[in-house]
């Protein structure tokens, strides 16, 4: 049986890994910068989340061949003026800690009646130290007041997604593995993969 052909994603982030690696992973092998410990910590200092897509999918693929994929993602909260943006990860003070991200914006929505927000991801295929394409998914929703549900990561417990009445958190992988925003640029990336990743 052929191998399948490796796609290397640009992050130590496990769960982002698992959520592409379940949407994308009978077509390819998807491993992470894990597997490689000697790759560098890729510093994101973009404004944007396709600038620090770029920044990561360009920085490691100057380092191995292949194609390397990366990901930006965060929450637009529309009263917050689309705060927590390209700074969801530290928006509670502290790289990485949902617990203190989501308690930072449950205190930052207090009393609001405007609950629109959206999660984005925008994700970077680069070959050779540059970008090839670049994807962008989205999905709107609401904020919720308490954490609700126990599954998924980050923000999830507290968003609920548009034509649902249940967060991320409480919906399920196999329920948010279809319409969540790295859904949505995934499947463009699979498309693109699938037409020009042999050339």
């Amino acid at each position: 049986m052929q191998a399948l052909p490796r796609l290397i994603v640009a992050t130590r982030n496990a769960h982002k890994t698992a959520e592409i690696r379940a949407m994308i992973g009978e077509r390819f092998e998807v491993v992470d910068a894990t597997a490689f410990p000697a790759f560098p910590q890729i510093e994101e200092t973009g404004t944007t989340f396709l600038e620090n897509a770029r920044l990561k999918a360009e920085g490691i693929s100057r380092l191995i061949d292949g194609w390397v994929l990366s990901d930006d993602s965060g929450l637009e909260v529309d009263a917050l003026e689309g705060a927590p943006g390209v700074w969801s990860s530290s928006f509670g003070g502290e790289e990485g800690n949902h617990a203190k991200n989501n308690a930072k914006l449950l205190a930052e929505m207090a009393g609001r009646s405007e609950r629109g927000a959206r999660f984005r991801c925008t994700m970077v295929l680069a070959r050779g130290g540059r970008e090839v394409a670049h994807f962008s998914g989205t999905v709107d929703g609401r904020i919720v007041d308490s954490l609700n549900g126990s599954g998924g990561f980050g923000y999830d417990p507290l968003f609920v997604p548009l034509g649902h009445d249940q967060t991320f958190a409480e919906l399920g992988d196999s329920v948010k593995n279809t319409l969540s925003h790295r859904a949505r640029a995934l499947a463009q990336v699979a498309a693109f993969l699938a037409e020009d990743g042999n050339r």
